[in-house]
């Protein structure tokens, strides 16, 4: 069984797939039937899913801490 971390990162590489492919061939917003298609929001929608998995994912992964070491 995937762990709650690789779950999310797998989650995050799928949105991110998702990404490439409507970025690689955009569609204009468009309307059918009276059924409307919006694929600014869409990617809107994508790009925030995105920014919330990569900080789930940082959270997930615990407290760290970062050393630095400086010169006299």
């Amino acid at each position: 069984m995937a762990s709650y971390a690789a779950n999310l990162e797998t989650a995050r590489n799928n949105v991110a797939a998702r990404l490439v492919d409507i970025t690689a061939n955009p569609k204009p917003d468009y309307s059918v039937d009276g059924e409307s298609y919006s694929w600014t929001s869409y990617f809107q929608a994508l790009t925030a899913q995105l920014e919330a998995l990569n900080k789930a994912l940082q959270t997930a992964g615990g407290a760290w801490e970062k050393k630095t070491h400086g010169r006299v």
